[in-house]
C-alpha cells in the first residue's frame, strides 16, 4: 500500500521548533518605530551576565514564570503562537461543525464541518464501540498464507497503519522534473530503532510501557491475558527485528546513500516476497518501470520476514498497526491506554483536550480545505507582501556574503549564487488549492471519515505520478506554525500560521522582527546550502556542484560545528549529537549571520538609536533568542536528543551567537567569557 510521507519529503529541512513571521522592507517606515514593541523587556533575567549564558539572561525571568502547562511536554513562544491560533482555529470550527448542514453538500464548508464534528461526537463513538473497525479487523483474520498477505498489504483500502516499509510518490531526487515511487524504512511503532536495541535503563523503561500498551489494547479487543501477552511478545519480536535492519538517523542523512535506483524486475527479483508489482498494480502505478530504493538491507529483510515469519504473528503486527493508528477514532479507554503509554516518553502530566487533538487530526486530513477557511479570517495581503520584500532583501544579503567568502572558489560561487537566484518563495498559502470533491465525509463515523481521507490521500499522491512537477504543492497546511525548504523543488515555504507576532509584529522596529523572523528565513535559505542541502543543485537534482577543494573547506567548517554541539549537555550523562544536528545547527547559524547582514542595511541600524536602553544589534540578539525561550520537560529532551535533528532551544541560542563577533561587539564579550569562544574554536561559514 503506498503511503503518503510528506515528513519524508521534507524532514531534512523542517524548521522543527520554530517558525518565522513577515517582515519589514529595508526602506524608510511609514511610521516611527513604537518603543518598546515586540521584546518583552520582563522576560530578560538581569542577575544572569549576557555573554555567560545569553539564554537565560534574554529568557531567564519568564521561564521562571511560565511553567510548562500539564498537557505539554515543553512550552515556549512556538507553543503560544500555536495556542492563539488554536483559538482561532477553535472559532472557525465550531462554526463550520454549526453550519455544516445548511453548507452545500460536497463543499469545503460541510466536510470540514462534518469531520470535526463526528470527531468531537464522543458519544457516538462510544456508542459505537469497535462497529467500524470491526470489518478491517476481519479482513486481517481471514489472512491464511503468504499470497493473501501480499494481496491484503497491496490493497490501498487496507487501512493496516504504517506496516513493513514506507513508500510514497515524490519528485526524483536525481531528475527534479519527474516522479518516482520511492521505498524505504518504516514499520516501527516507537520513536527510533534504538529504542528496540538499546540496553539503558530509559530504553528498557520504554519497551516495558510499550509492552503493557499493547497488551492493554489486546485485552480490550478481546484476547485473555495470555493471548494478549503472547501477541505482545510477537509485535515486539517482529519490530525489533525490522529495527535491527533499519539505518541510524545519522546514517539516514547521507542522500547518495538513500538512493538506490532499479527496475520494478530487478526489484521485484531483489525482494521476492514484497510482490512490488501487483503492489503498484493496485495502486495505480502499474506504468512504472523503475523505483528507488532507499535502504535495499532493509527491503530485503522484510521480504525474508514476510517469508519466515509466521502468518499468526505477521496478522498480531498487522492488528497492532491497524488498531493503534485509530485510537482517538476508537472508544475511550483505547485513547487513554495510548495516552498513557506517551507519558514515558513525553512526560506530560495530562491529556490534550479533545478539542485540541480533533482540531489537529481536521488540519491533517482536510488540511487545506480548512486553510481557506483559515486564511480568509486570519492572514493579510499586506503581511504577504511585507514577508516577500524581506525575504528578498534577505536574498540580497547572503548573495553579499557568498560573493565575500574566502574559502570558496569563484566557480563554486558562481553555483551557490545560480542556486540562491533559483529559490522558489511560498508564502502563506497555496496559489492553487487542492481539490476535495474526490473526498466523501459524512456524521456518521468519525473512523469512516479518517480511513476516507487516507483513501483520498493515497490517491491524490499517486496521480502524480507520470505527470509534470506540481511545483504548486505545499508540504504544510496554512495554519501550520513551522516553515521548511524542500531541495528537490528548491523552494523555502512559510506558512500562514506563523506569519504572525512574535514572529512578526508590523508594529515592532526592525531590530525585532529581521532577529526573528529574519533569522527564520534565512534559516530555510541555509538549508539549501547545510551538510545536506548542498548536494543539490539549483534545479533541485542532486548532482556534485562542488570543487573537491571547496567541499573540503565546507567539512572542515562543519565540523567545528558538529564537535561544539556534541559538547553540549541539557541533562546529565545526556549529549547532543552534533551529526544528527548537523543541518539544523549550520542553519541556524547561517540564518542568523544572513538576518544580521540584512539588519545592518536598515535605517534603525544605521541610525544607532537606542530603544528600552539596548542598541539596535542588541535588540536584534534579544528579538533572537526571546523567540527560542522554552521550557521543556526532562523526558522530552531525552527523547528529542535521540530522534531530533533538531537541538534543544538553549543550545539553538547560545550555539550560533558563540560563533558571531558581531554579537560579542554587542554586548561586550570578553576573552575567558563562556559565550566567546576563542578564535581557532569558532566556524565561520558565510
Amino acid at each position: 500500500m503506498i503511503s503518503t510521507s510528506i515528513a519524508r519529503r521534507l524532514g531534512l529541512a523542517v524548521l522543527g521548533l520554530g517558525g518565522l513571521a513577515a517582515a519589514v522592507a529595508a526602506g524608510p517606515p511609514t511610521t516611527p518605530p513604537q518603543k518598546g514593541v515586540g521584546i518583552n523587556i520582563a522576560n530578560i533575567d538581569p542577575s544572569v551576565k549576557p555573554c555567560e549564558d545569553f539564554f537565560h539572561y534574554a529568557s531567564g525571568n519568564w521561564l521562571k514564570n511560565n511553567p510548562i502547562p500539564p498537557a505539554e511536554t515543553r512550552w515556549g513562544s512556538f507553543q503560544e503562537l500555536a495556542n492563539n491560533n488554536n483559538a482561532t482555529l477553535r472559532t472557525i470550527l465550531n462554526d463550520a461543525a454549526k453550519n455544516a448542514a445548511k453548507a452545500p453538500k460536497g463543499s469545503n464548508l460541510q466536510k470540514v464541518g462534518d469531520f470535526y464534528a463526528s470527531a468531537m461526537d464522543s458519544a457516538a463513538i462510544e456508542a459505537a464501540g469497535l462497529k467500524y473497525l470491526q470489518p478491517h479487523l476481519n479482513r486481517i483474520a481471514a489472512i491464511k498464507d503468504l499470497g493473501e498477505m501480499q494481496r491484503f498489504l497491496a490493497d490501498p483500502k487496507a487501512h493496516a497503519g504504517g506496516v513493513w516499509y514506507g513508500s510514497y510518490v515524490g519528485p526524483d531526487e536525481k531528475i527534479s522534473s519527474q516522479y518516482a515511487v520511492q521505498f524505504g524504512q518504516g514499520g516501527l511503532t516507537l520513536a527510533d530503532r534504538d529504542y528496540y536495541l538499546k540496553d539503558d535503563s530509559r530504553s528498557k523503561t520504554i519497551r516495558a510501557a510499550y509492552q503493557t500498551y499493547m497488551v492493554n489494547i489486546f485485552k480490550m479487543l478481546g484476547d485473555n491475558e495470555a493471548t494478549a501477552k503472547a501477541n505482545a511478545a510477537a509485535v515486539q519480536r517482529i519490530e525489533t527485528r525490522l529495527a535491527k535492519a533499519s539505518k541510524s538517523r545519522v546514517d539516514l542523512r547521507d542522500p547518495y546513500a538513500n538512493y538506490n535506483k532499479m527496475t520494478v524486475a530487478q526489484a521485484d527479483a531483489a525482494y521476492p516476497s514484497l510482490a512490488l508489482p501487483l503492489t503498484l498494480k493496485e495502486n495505480g502505478l502499474g506504468a512504472a518501470k523503475e523505483v528507488i530504493v532507499g535502504q535495499p538491507d532493509f527491503m530485503k529483510e522484510v521480504s525474508a520476514m514476510l517469508k519466515e515469519e509466521p502468518i499468526a504473528d505477521q496478522k498480531q503486527y498487522l492488528r497492532w498497526h491497524l488498531v493503534s493508528s485509530v485510537t482517538s477514532a476508537l472508544p475511550k479507554a483505547y485513547g487513554d491506554e495510548a495516552f498513557k503509554f506517551s507519558q514515558v516518553t513525553s512526560g506530560a502530566k495530562k491529556q490534550q483536550p479533545r478539542w485540541k487533538r480533533m482540531l489537529g487530526s481536521t488540519d491533517r486530513a482536510l488540511g487545506e480545505a480548512f486553510g481557506q477557511l483559515y486564511v480568509d479570517k486570519a492572514f493579510s495581503a499586506a503581511s504577504k507582501a511585507k514577508v516577500k520584500q524581506m525575504i528578498e532583501n534577505l536574498r540580497v544579503a547572503y548573495a553579499e556574503r557568498i560573493k565575500a567568502t574566502d574559502w570558496m572558489s569563484a566557480a563554486t560561487k558562481a553555483e551557490a549564487l545560480k542556486k540562491l537566484n533559483a529559490f522558489t518563495v511560498k508564502i502563506g498559502y497555496p496559489d492553487k488549492w487542492k481539490d476535495y470533491s474526490a473526498l466523501s465525509i459524512s456524521r456518521e463515523s468519525y473512523l469512516n471519515n479518517l480511513f476516507a481521507a487516507q483513501e483520498w490521500a493515497n490517491k491524490e499522491e499517486v496521480s502524480h505520478f507520470g505527470k509534470p512537477i506540481d511545483r504548486n504543492e505545499w508540504g504544510m497546511t496554512p495554519p501550520t506554525v513551522n516553515a521548511y525548504y524542500n531541495p528537490p523543488m528548491n523552494e523555502i515555504v512559510f506558512p500562514a500560521g506563523i506569519l504572525q507576532p512574535p514572529f512578526y509584529d508590523p508594529k515592532a522596529d526592525d531590530a525585532v522582527n529581521y532577529g526573528g523572523v529574519g533569522a527564520v528565513i534565512g534559516h530555510e535559505m541555509t538549508h539549501g546550502f547545510d551538510d545536506q542541502g548542498r548536494q543539490y543543485n539549483a534545479e533541485g537534482n542532486l548532482k556534485d556542484w562542488w570543487t573537491k577543494e571547496d567541499a573540503d573547506k565546507f567539512n572542515a567548517k562543519a565540523d567545528i560545528v558538529g564537535k561544539q554541539f556534541d559538547a553540549f549537555s541539557p541533562l546529565d550523562s545526556v549529549h547532543v549529537n552534533g551529526k544528527l544536528t548537523m543541518g539544523e545547527n549550520l542553519a541556524d547559524l547561517g540564518g542568523l549571520t544572513i538576518a544580521y547582514q540584512a539588519f545592518e542595511k536598515t535605517p534603525q541600524a544605521k541610525a544607532q538609536a537606542k530603544i528600552d536602553g539596548f542598541t539596535p544589534e542588541q535588540r536584534f540578539f534579544l528579538a533572537y533568542a526571546q523567540i527560542w525561550r522554552t521550557n521543556t520537560r526532562d523526558e522530552y529532551i531525552r527523547q528529542q536528543v535521540q530522534t531530533d535533528p533538531h537541538s534543544p532551544a538553549m543550545y539553538r541560542t547560545n550555539g550560533p551567537l558563540m560563533n558571531m563577533p558581531e554579537f560579542y561587539k554587542a554586548f561586550g564579550c570578553q576573552d575567558g567569557n563562556k559565550m566567546m569562544r576563542p578564535a581557532a574554536e569558532r566556524s565561520k561559514i558565510w
